[in-house]
């Protein structure tokens, strides 16, 4: 074939296959829906109805334990310590009345039979002082002439000066007996030891520090209370006339220094003041008999030991309560409508780490949804997880078309019977 013919060839197989090309694109038209919306994607939500409820508002706090009644133990009497009792120790349990320190009394023992001595004397010279002043009062009556005697020839001065004598040696022999009855050191009150300052063998001297003790009857705990938790809370005020307005709250008192510790107490006072530092109110507990040996307390509660509170507030009814983690920067929830997402501006009456307390937004009836949501915009449509219609969108994603398991079949290899049967294997192992 010549150049020629190769020439004219050419533009005619170009047009051929062109004519080709322009009736297949016709016979084949694209379905472009340049113009539909994308199908809107649904979100599986759950949601709880509100219904309005009689609320316990329990207020968490914290404090550090502080006996009630804590006193300096002091020496009244001076000697040497002969004598501690063993309960005299840091920790050391005891009553009231019991003997914690002996001192050497032999001192004391002597100055009061020397003022025994002194006592006797001057009540010797009582009574001679007397005989005397009955002896002046006969000589003038027998020579005085019927004159008035004055004082002092009737001896009454005199008679005063020993009855005073004898005044001054029974307060020192009292004294005397009371400095000897003090080298036995007692408790004023039934408690515990909490640090001591002297040991067997040592001199004390008077107003010596021996021991910091506190009363085991009851201990305190300082509360603070934030701001927004006192309308909650019962309060007991005290005003000048003495009248109280109301009874304490209950506090259950926990810790875990030890194993799992509970105790129960009672809100007893208010402070008079707000804390600069923190600007809240504290008020302060009591737990009644915190060392008594029960099943849940295996170790006896410390002073300074860190608890954990939870106070019984008001029980405050027809409200509606919701979950925190419903709630969105602390201003919105979502609730569903007829299977479409809105969002809703609520406003909190209280609020703990757990639940909030709605003031305002919501309304008894409401489908709250309670499943995290990302950046889902208001007018999203959802499907309710126990729905019907989730139901059936749930079942038909759990049983392929036979269509699907051929195809799925085809690109493994294998027969349906086959695949069929691997999937309820997979199935089975997975409930396992």
């Amino acid at each position: 074939m010549n150049s020629k013919t190769r020439k004219i060839l050419i533009p005619l197989v170009v047009i051929v296959v062109t004519v080709l090309l322009v009736m297949f694109i016709k016979g084949n038209p694209p379905q472009a829906n340049r113009f539909s919306s994308p199908p809107k994607a649904k979100v599986n939500v759950a949601v709880k109805t509100l219904t309005p409820e009689t609320y316990q508002v329990m207020i968490d706090s914290f404090g550090t334990v502080k006996p009630r009644t804590q006193s300096m133990l002091v020496a009244q009497a001076s000697g040497q310590i002969i004598e501690i009792s063993e309960q005299f120790r840091e920790g050391g349990f005891f009553e009231k009345g019991d003997v914690l320190l002996q001192l050497d009394d032999r001192d004391h023992r002597a100055e009061v039979k020397s003022a025994q001595a002194a006592l006797l004397t001057a009540e010797q010279s009582l009574l001679e002082e007397q005989a005397r002043g009955r002896q002046a009062v006969t000589d003038w009556e027998r020579l005085g002439k019927g004159e008035q005697a004055s004082s002092l020839v009737l001896r009454k001065p005199q008679l005063a000066a020993a009855e005073a004598s004898v005044l001054s040696a029974q307060a020192t022999l009292e004294k005397a007996k009371l400095d000897l009855e003090r080298t036995k050191i007692t408790a004023p009150y039934a408690g515990r030891v909490l640090s001591r300052s002297v040991d067997l063998g040592q001199v004390v001297s008077n107003n010596m520090e021996l021991a910091s003790i506190y009363a085991i009857d009851r201990v305190e705990i300082r509360l603070p209370i934030k701001n927004k938790d006192l309308p909650f809370i019962n309060l007991p005020e005290q005003f000048r006339d003495g009248a109280k307005n109301s009874a304490g709250s209950l506090v259950k008192f926990s810790s875990d220094l030890v194993g799992k510790q509970q105790w129960q107490g009672q809100v007893i006072r208010t402070e008079g003041a707000i804390d600069e530092s923190a600007q809240q109110l504290y008020v302060v507990a009591q737990i009644n008999d915190p060392y008594k040996a029960t099943s849940a307390n295996q170790y006896p509660i410390k002073i300074g030991q860190y608890i954990k509170a939870q106070i019984t507030g008001k029980a405050i009814e027809n409200v509606i309560v919701i979950p925190n983690s419903a709630i969105y920067q602390g201003t919105y929830v979502y609730v569903e409508e007829q299977g479409v997402l809105r969002r809703k501006n609520i406003s909190l009456a209280w609020q703990n780490a757990t639940q909030a307390m709605v003031a305002e937004g919501l309304s008894a009836g409401d489908h709250l949804v309670i499943t995290p949501l990302g950046q889902v915009s208001s007018g999203t449509q959802v499907t309710v997880m126990g729905s019907e219609a989730y139901q059936a969108t749930r079942g038909k994603a759990q049983r392929p078309s036979r269509e699907e398991l051929e195809k799925q079949a085809k690109e493994q290899g294998i027969t349906v019977e086959k695949l069929i049967e691997q999937r309820r294997a997979a199935r089975k192992q997975g409930a396992q």
